[in-house]
């Protein structure tokens, strides 16, 4: 882009509307007519009050202001010019008789940016009239062409901070992909070792227990060691609890085949291409993947997830990815119920628990998915809402937020989806996040 200028080519007469201001006629006739001869445009005034009103509706690139008028004066006019946000930047230039120093500095010091003395000289007015609007095109290129380069900058800028996010995003689940396929892989040989093993242990105590009651049933009254020792391992309580052990040792292995399978769930890497699949079992393993952040503790009951779950077609798209959306909008609902604890006894939160609720429909048109995300806790000002997805913006403490997070949120459902993510929210009121995803 070439930023030269030709300051020649920055005004041409015909393009240039000059105001006149002055109580004399005969001057109004002497001004418009040197101005006209040269080709400018003039439009003219004899008093402040309209002078005004014209430069607001006619916007002239130029004001010739009289100082000495009935009403108010030039300086007052200038004044009122200059306050006015709309005309303030036009140049204004005093004509007056009044040649002493105090008179033009006081001029210049409100806004005007040269003195004309009369009687003038004719070479000299438009020599003045000139300058004053080629600065003032100067001035007005120069702006233009610094917002041109400003905007340029600024979608520059845009553009290196998503391709940052991308990478950020790219290496965040190709590192995660990894390291679950490697836990998972881990987990996996000595769980099924176990849960295999389990079914056999159940079949073998259950083998010993039947026999020991065959052996009860035969010799009722074994010798006096057998009976001390009986009694001392309370024989009896410990058939009756043997199976209750097995059943929750499955539970606990099957646990972990769960949680296993939801981290699988969670980070698959599907990166480079989309898949069909159900949302809902995404929601799930993210939910199952945040479950010891949402049980009990010593200074509050269980946090309550409560799933409104619609009727949903399969979605082609990037499932790993949303995944991470949920695991952001959930752990940040977390974050606000955990903030909006302080203070508050565990019979109080008890009372008014903390609750999630995530429900998701098909919109009426059925082009649509919507996912709403709601927590009871702290809620957001206004102003934080408005900056809530901006790239490294977070309320959080140093050390406990990026403020990545979101502004990746946002680039998944938006660019990487079509979608949109808004967010409701009011102080003490809780927030709510809406994902909109195309079918």
């Amino acid at each position: 882009m070439n930023y030269e200028l030709d300051i020649k080519m920055l005004y041409t007469p015909e393009d240039s509307l000059i105001l006149v201001v002055d109580d004399t006629a005969t001057n109004l006739e002497i001004v418009f007519n040197i101005l006209t001869n040269v080709g400018f445009k003039v439009i003219t005034e004899n008093d402040g009050k309209k002078a005004i009103k014209q430069a607001q509706e006619k916007l002239p690139d130029l004001i010739l202001l009289d100082v000495m008028m009935p009403g108010i004066d030039g300086f007052e006019t200038c004044k009122r010019l200059k306050e006015n946000s709309d005309i303030c930047d036009i140049p204004v230039i005093f004509m007056t008789a009044n040649s002493d120093t105090e008179s033009k500095v006081k001029g210049l010091n409100i806004g005007a940016v040269d003195y004309i003395t009369k009687p003038f000289h004719e070479e000299e007015l438009l020599a003045r009239i000139k300058t004053h609007l080629q600065l003032r095109n100067l001035t007005k290129t120069l702006k233009k062409r610094v917002a041109e380069r400003t905007a340029a900058l600024s979608r520059v800028l845009k553009d290196l901070q998503e391709s940052q996010l991308q990478l950020v995003q790219t290496e965040k689940m190709s590192a995660l992909g990894q390291l679950v396929a490697g836990v998972a892989h881990e987990i996996n040989n000595p769980v099924g070792f176990i849960h295999g093993n389990l079914g056999h242990a159940s079949v073998y105590f259950q083998d010993m227990i039947n026999l020991i009651d065959l052996y009860q049933h035969h010799y009722p009254n074994p010798v006096s060691e057998i009976q001390e020792q009986i009694a001392a391992i309370d024989l009896k309580y410990i058939l009756t609890d043997l199976p209750n052990l097995i059943s929750s040792m499955k539970e606990g292995v099957q646990r972990i085949r769960d949680i296993s399978t939801s981290l699988r769930t969670f980070s698959r890497a599907d990166s480079d291409r989309t898949i069909s699949c159900n949302i809902h079992d995404g929601i799930d393993s993210t939910i199952m993947i945040l479950k010891h952040r949402l049980k009990a503790s010593e200074v509050r009951p269980d946090i309550q997830v409560i799933k409104d779950y619609g009727n949903l077609p399969e979605l082609e798209c990037f499932i790993g990815q949303l995944n991470q959306v949920f695991m952001n909008l959930l752990a940040n609902a977390i974050d606000a119920l955990e903030e909006s604890n302080v203070g508050r006894t565990y019979i109080e939160i008890e009372t008014n628990p903390n609750q999630i609720l995530i429900q998701t429909t098909l919109a009426e048109d059925k082009n649509y998915i919507l996912i709403r995300i709601k927590d009871n806790g702290v809620g957001m000002s206004a102003d934080v809402q408005q900056k809530i997805f901006d790239y490294l913006f977070t309320t959080k403490l140093v050390g406990q937020g990026t403020g990545l997070g979101l502004s990746i949120a946002r680039q998944i459902v938006v660019e990487k989806h079509g979608g949109t993510l808004e967010v409701n929210s009011a102080r003490g009121k809780g927030s709510e996040f809406i994902i909109k995803l195309p079918i």
